[in-house]
């Protein structure tokens, strides 16, 4: 299966980075999900939970208040105000 590759960083340090299968983002036009082959896209986040599905199908989710979202080229990346491992 196609992966992502996924760096999801705070302003004040690396929150989590890997490969992933999908992510779920809250953005300030609504929930988006992602998957490999996604069109290049870059969102305004809204405050909420950002879910990961790992290359290995562990679930991880991330608390994030504002920042945006990129995707191109299977790589996204998330920059948070604030973020932290829920």
């Amino acid at each position: 299966m196609a992966e992502l590759n996924v760096s999801v960083v705070s302003a004040e340090r690396r929150v989590w980075e890997g490969a992933a299968t999908q992510i779920i983002a809250k953005t300030t036009e609504g929930e988006i999900g992602i998957l490999a082959g996604h069109q290049p896209m870059l969102a305004i986040l809204a405050e909420g939970e950002i879910r990961v599905t790992t290359a290995s199908g562990e679930k991880i989710a991330v608390d994030a208040a504002g920042g945006f979202l990129s995707v191109d080229h299977n790589t996204v990346t998330i920059v948070a105000g604030k973020a932290a491992v829920a």
